[in-house]
């Protein structure tokens, strides 16, 4: 008799032991990560990686990444965060998900190397030393490596000679632990830039940009600033190259990808330099490859009725992301109609700075908890809500996902679920039989 546990009683075995660890909470610092690595062998140090850390693209850049390398045949290990349903998301190698089982052996390796009489490592860093483990023992080639929060003092942050670092964007999160400004917050994301290895950068704000063009003089790396992929229509894009024009079919939505695809581009224009063997064949057809779930994603949900309705979809979980979802929704066809807004934050956000960016007058607002995380309170909500546009349709607080749904498609309106990636994951989890995939453009058919 098999002893495998079907795959969500192995997440929750999982969960469970990651969950001793989260005790310890946020606790930045390299002390404990560099002293358990060494406990372990460093694995780190046996591949190499591109580090790739900012506010908001990351998952995205990861996403083109790894699937262009993947696709030019080499094997590419993946480490992001948070993930939407398993822990295992977290850790791939060209793009599956670790097996449960692998995870559970590479934990026990990661607790068999701690030191009791120490401070323990936070579950970050516990699930970090994992994923290096896993990614050594498995001989991968690369690993795309996303920063979990800020970058100077994150876990991921133990490599001295990364084959490129990229700074996607800045704006303001998680102030509370990177400081209260731009440039305070640039300081903390340039931490992951070292001395004469690439950078690539993105737009940022001149506050931001002031502080890691410093950081990267200092360092003296060599840096790129990218322009934005050119759209061509149809979902078709092209950006320079060494052969002409590279055109491609980008398969992530909202206009923000057009900057995110060319920092994956030419990251990996600098690994062509330094002798990869990644062709323009290979870009293209990895581009249109890569998977984002979450992320301006359009599916269709069936309500306990089984009609049918389509969502709109996006973690949206702090002002610039807000920003770009409502631009995005602003140039669909019939972008004049009222929204319905499905939404849940956690209580660390700029609520305020949120829900301004999103809501429009005539708009309607669904709001509800952020299951098993600390979640801002609906009622709280609610009113910042009615304060910041006074003119909602309506502003309604549920106690679940279901019934905030139910309610929210019965307005004629495009339906929005938004606010915590969290929240995604848990619409994910939850509802995966009533929710199916649809494409943009079958989307924009549905959208008057």
């Amino acid at each position: 008799m098999s002893t495998t546990l079907p795959a969500p009683l192995a997440d929750q075995a999982i969960a469970a032991r990651l969950g001793r660890y989260g005790r310890f909470g946020v606790h930045l610092g390299l002390g404990r990560i560099r002293v358990l690595l060494a406990a372990l062998g460093n694995p780190q140090e046996q591949v190499p990686i591109i580090h790739v850390g900012g506010t908001n693209g990351k998952g995205s850049v990861c996403a083109y990444l790894s699937a262009i390398l993947a696709q030019a045949g080499y094997k590419v290990g993946r480490y992001t965060s948070p993930h939407l349903v398993s822990w295992c998301e977290r850790i791939c190698i060209n793009d599956r998900p670790i097996a449960p089982t692998d995870l559970e052996t590479s934990l026990t390796q990661v607790e068999a190397a701690i030191d009791p009489q120490a401070d323990s490592p936070t579950q970050f860093e516990v699930l970090t030393a994992a994923a290096w483990v896993y990614f050594a023992q498995e001989k991968v080639d690369v690993a795309v490596i996303e920063v979990g929060l800020g970058g100077r003092l994150d876990a991921t942050n133990v490599c001295d000679r990364p084959l490129v670092s990229i700074i996607t964007s800045l704006s303001r999160e998680h102030w509370q632990r990177l400081g209260p400004t731009l440039a305070d917050i640039a300081r903390e994301k340039a931490g992951i830039l070292k001395a004469g290895c690439p950078a690539v950068v993105g737009p940022l704000p001149a506050e931001a940009q002031a502080v890691v063009a410093e950081r990267i003089q200092a360092l003296n790396c060599p840096v790129i600033y990218p322009e934005p992929a050119q759209p061509l229509g149809q979902d078709q894009a092209e950006y320079p190259s060494e052969h002409g024009s590279l055109c491609f079919r980008l398969p992530l939505q909202g206009q923000y990808q057009y900057t995110n695809v060319a920092l994956a581009i030419t990251a990996l224009q600098t690994l062509q330099q330094q002798g990869w063997a990644i062709s323009d064949r290979d870009m293209a057809e990895g581009i249109a490859a890569a998977r984002w779930p979450g992320r301006l994603q359009w599916l269709t949900w069936h309500d306990p009725h089984n009609h049918a309705h389509t969502l709109l979809v996006d973690g949206a979980h702090n002002p610039a992301a807000a920003l770009v979802l409502r631009q995005y929704v602003d140039t669909l066809p019939g972008s004049s109609r009222a929204c319905s807004w499905v939404m849940g934050m956690l209580d660390t956000k700029d609520h305020g700075d949120i829900l301004a960016a999103l809501l429009r007058p005539g708009d309607y607002l669904h709001l509800l908890p952020v299951p098993e995380h600390q979640s801002a309170a609906p009622e709280t909500l609610a009113a910042i809500a009615q304060h910041v546009c006074p003119d909602l349709n309506g502003v309604h607080c549920h106690g679940s996902l279901e019934t905030a749904l139910a309610e929210a498609v019965q307005h004629p309106n495009r339906t929005v679920l938004c606010g915590s990636l969290y929240l995604v994951g848990h619409c994910f989890a939850t509802q995966a039989g009533r929710l199916k995939p649809l494409t943009a453009l079958a989307s924009r058919e549905c959208q008057p």
